[in-house]
């Protein structure tokens, strides 16, 4: 793969979300970007592999396709990847994890063809095979097509590198991220988050608000390839951020210590200035001394903590509070039981998709400015 050749770029996003992420890579001007079962898709080089993975702050993991080709058989298979351009991506020095998955071919067993995969790697290349290799090859065998991809993330890529301290039913960055682009948030208005957790929400909305690169505090496995550029990925990472923004963003939670972990979590992040966390109930909750703006809740389901039963008197009382205190303010609140969105009495636009979330389905619901 010569150093100007382009390839697909696939951006790997939490099923039901590959539309709010499709949003987000045509605003950050990845041109071609179109939305597919599972993520988005664009044609790059590696230089965009690296961007994507540092400013967008949806997709759960980047993948570059470094190839494909025909294999109908185990021997056709072992032959084709030994004459592959392994070296073009992957560098021998650097231990690499082959993960093989089949659908509708002729090569049924996925194992055995992980194994013809790193034999060719170790003996033509000389690469040494790791199960906890950060590198990863991801292998897709379908209708006999086999396809190739590296992981270019590493860890997920909502791991953004500053956050220690998590509650017990985080939701991820990178969903949170895309909710907030639902909600049509774009960090010219400040968030408020009645149930904050560990802050992700609230970190999220002012990292937005500030032009923080979600990927500046974190490492990545496309690091460790072949065509990796430090010198250019570092004028990459020192884009100027806006600064400070005007705007707050406010996080509140009963628990004193979800406070202090998020407060804690929005320091490292380096987002101090801007966020205010409080501890309290939510008939404490008041409105901030701020312009209406989102007020944006991940409030527990029932489906691993607590009594779903106890909840709908929970949802009912923080719907009551924001439609009595919080009038100009548009609400965004992420649940699994459509009968505990009813019972917070907001007046809800039609639910987003299902998104698999631990285990459950979980969904956005959204109001316009409360009256």
């Amino acid at each position: 793969m010569a150093e100007t050749s382009k390839f697909e770029i696939f951006l790997v996003a939490v099923p039901g979300l590959e539309a709010p992420l499709l949003q987000e890579a045509q605003a950050a001007g990845f041109a071609g970007a179109e939305a597919v079962p599972g993520g988005v898709a664009f044609q790059g080089g590696w230089p965009e592999v690296w961007r994507a993975n540092l400013v967008l702050r949806g997709p759960s993991r980047v993948l570059a396709r470094i190839g494909e080709f025909r294999a109908f058989h185990l021997a056709q298979l072992d032959k084709r990847a030994r004459k592959f351009l392994w070296g073009d991506s992957l560098r021998a020095d650097v231990p690499v994890k082959v993960e093989v998955t089949c659908r509708a071919s002729k090569i049924y067993h996925a194992g055995a063809a992980a194994q013809r995969i790193e034999t060719a790697l170790r003996e033509e290349m000389g690469v040494q095979i790791a199960a906890d290799a950060s590198v990863r090859l991801k292998v897709r065998i379908d209708d006999n097509l086999v396809i190739l991809s590296v992981d270019t993330s590493g860890e997920g890529l909502h791991k953004r590198g500053h956050k220690q301290a998590i509650g017990k039913a985080p939701m991820r960055e990178t969903l949170a991220a895309l909710f907030l682009r639902q909600c049509g948030f774009d960090g010219s208005e400040p968030l408020l988050d009645p149930m904050c957790g560990s802050g992700t929400f609230v970190i999220e909305a002012a990292e937005i608000a500030s032009g923080l690169l979600p990927g500046r505090s974190r490492r990545f496995a496309f690091e460790d390839l072949a065509r990796f550029d430090a010198d250019a990925f570092a004028a990459m990472k020192t884009a100027p951020s806006g600064g400070v923004p005007d705007l707050r963003f406010f996080g509140h939670d009963r628990d004193a210590g979800a406070v202090r972990m998020a407060t804690e979590n929005a320091a490292r992040a380096g987002v101090a200035e801007c966020t205010t966390f409080t501890a309290g109930q939510v008939s404490d909750l008041v409105p901030p001394e701020s312009p209406p703006g989102l007020i944006m809740v991940n409030p527990p389901y029932g489906g691993r903590i607590g009594n779903k039963k106890l909840l709908f008197g929970v949802y009912a009382a923080l719907g009551e509070r924001l439609k009595t205190q919080f009038s100009g303010w548009r609400v965004g609140m992420v649940t699994s039981e459509p009968s505990l969105a009813k019972a917070a009495g907001l007046p809800f636009r039609p639910a987003g998709p299902p998104v698999p979330h631990g285990g459950l389905k979980i969904r956005l619901y959204h109001t316009g400015p409360l009256r």
